[in-house]
């Protein structure tokens, strides 16, 4: 296509994300860098219609982007803004709430603050521990036939479990069982907590296995819920007050959002953005969702996200994700080197 219908195209797209209404082409004959009559804009649009990135919700209407016509925007005409000085130090200060900055609590309020910036829903999704060490396993006597399963991870992930079992334990059952624990456990990457390592375990017991068996399953229980990825959510609520988006499939949105695992973990680079039409598998209509992965190290380790209308000011949003997705990558990248070097 020649640049001026390119131009055009990013100015319907700029328009109706700024008013949300069908684009005439009268608006857009008087932007100072179109330069040209309405009546070639006009034809400029219907030709940008027959190519698939405009259509007309009405006949008499002005035109709305499509997907293709948003995808060629994002991936070629738009002009991300920059961030200021002042606007990262505003930033910052909203990454740095509530306390030391861990890597919990950085993705915590980065989500948080995305999710009060774009008036959206934001996710993370959270598969580093898969790439942690289990550093501790204990079992803790708590009361009458109850016992605590503790699992720490060098990661910082903590998990327990209290299981009630038949009969008390006697010293020499309590201590072959931590003894095995620690030395088959202690020291694997969270990844390898496979189900052939617990039924090993549970071989291992022989015959105290009918005593131990709510410790072993306790403890099988656990390992799942560590190789599982960590989806947390922030301002889904917000999603409501975007008239573009049915009130019912953002409850259904609501209700299966863990289902989005698999589309925030898929692997690719940069920002990728997924729309709610078309062939993405994502579940609400006439939505968008922006995805950018941080790292520890090399290794990508989890997703940031942002979900919206189709219609977001993605040349605002995408700056705001990408320089959140950073800031994790930059702290969890020096935790790791300071630990590396401890060790």
């Amino acid at each position: 296509m020649k640049d001026r219908k390119l131009k055009i195209l990013a100015a319907v797209v700029e328009e109706y994300v700024r008013t949300g209404e069908p684009v005439g082409s009268k608006v857009i004959a008087k932007l100072p860098d179109i330069g040209v009559s309405a009546a070639t804009v006009r034809n400029d649009m219907a030709m940008l219609e027959q190519l698939g990135y405009l259509e007309q919700p009405h006949t008499s209407a002005g035109r709305v982007p499509t997907i293709n016509g948003y995808r060629l925007y994002i991936d070629e005409l738009m002009t991300a803004q920059c961030l200021s000085g002042e606007e990262k130090e505003r930033l910052d200060d909203m990454l740095a709430q509530q306390g030391p900055m861990t890597e919990e609590l950085l993705i915590q309020n980065a989500t948080t603050a995305l999710a009060e910036l774009t008036q959206c829903a934001a996710v993370v999704s959270d598969f580093s521990p898969k790439f942690s060490i289990i550093s501790k396993v204990e079992v803790i006597p708590t009361g009458k036939r109850i016992y605590v399963i503790l699992l720490i991870t060098s990661g910082g992930s903590i998990k327990n479990k209290a299981c009630r079992l038949e009969i008390d334990l006697t010293n020499e059952q309590l201590a072959l069982f931590s003894k095995y624990l620690a030395e088959h456990l202690e020291g694997i990457s969270v990844d390898d907590l496979s189900d052939e390592m617990m039924e090993n375990l549970a071989a291992a017991m022989g015959t105290y296995m009918m005593v131990l068996a709510p410790l072993v399953q306790g403890l099988c229980e656990l390992s799942h819920d560590l190789r599982q990825h960590a989806l947390m959510f922030r301002g889904e609520s917000n999603l409501f007050s975007h008239k573009e988006l049915d009130k019912m499939e953002v409850v259904r949105f609501i209700e299966h959002k863990d289902e989005l695992t698999e589309l925030l973990d898929d692997s690719f680079s940069g920002i990728r953005v997924l729309f709610g039409e078309g062939n993405d598998g994502f579940v609400i209509g006439n939505s968008s969702m922006i995805v950018s992965k941080y790292r520890k190290g090399e290794r990508h380790v989890g997703s940031l996200g942002v979900i919206g209308p189709m219609r977001l000011d993605y040349a605002k949003v995408i700056p705001y994700l990408e320089y959140f997705s950073q800031k994790i990558t930059d702290l969890i990248s020096e935790q790791q080197e300071d630990e590396d070097e401890e060790q």
